[in-house]
């Protein structure tokens, strides 16, 4: 059961709300933003935009429709995606030397393979595992993932859903429950 009072001050917008979000939540959501942007620059833009975003929608936030973290995840997701579309960003990727595209040193120790979900996913079956890969690692639609594959979007939702499914059963709720909230916001 989350936190009532947390999710009461938050729809009350109580100004220290934000801040223990943040210590709650912010390093996973970094993490999440980190695996769409590639840029530790761009991943700090996007989780703050994110908890601002967190403050001025706080009275939305519906109970009943999801777990808190799954509705911060799934704002932290959809504005680092923004980001990735904007033409700022794609003139940046394009100016972006061979070098760092091949290698992108970590910094500050941020590695967000220690959040483990690769080496989870990676036990999947190829035709599950590509589409998590897309979507999750690489901030794919589902319409995107069914453009970029050939598959039909029915099958691509399926395969999703089928694989969440699996992940569940093999590894837990945290683990499934990281990678469904992705997809809440595509159907």
């Amino acid at each position: 059961m989350e936190n009532q009072q947390l999710i009461f001050r938050l729809k009350n917008q109580d100004q220290t709300v934000v801040a223990e979000l943040y210590d709650a939540y912010g390093s996973a959501l970094f993490g999440v933003i980190f695996r769409i942007v590639h840029s530790k620059e761009l991943a700090e833009q996007a989780l703050q935009d994110t908890f601002l975003k967190v403050w001025r929608n706080g009275s939305n936030y519906d109970a009943s429709k999801g777990r808190l973290f799954t509705w911060l995840l799934n704002i932290a997701r959809n504005t680092a995606l923004d980001l990735t579309r904007s033409a700022h960003f794609q003139q940046n990727r394009k100016n972006d030397s061979t070098d760092q595209l091949i290698h992108r040193p970590e910094t500050d120790g941020f590695n967000p393979d220690h959040l483990g979900v690769k080496e989870v996913v990676d036990r999947l079956d190829e035709k599950y595992r590509s589409l998590i890969h897309l979507v999750y690692f690489k901030g794919y639609t589902q319409e995107e993932v069914a453009e970029e594959t050939g598959i039909p979007l029915g099958t691509v939702k399926t395969r999703l859903r089928y694989a969440i499914s699996e992940l569940r059963t093999l590894f837990g709720e945290s683990v499934a429950m990281l990678l469904s909230i992705l997809f809440l916001a595509q159907g």
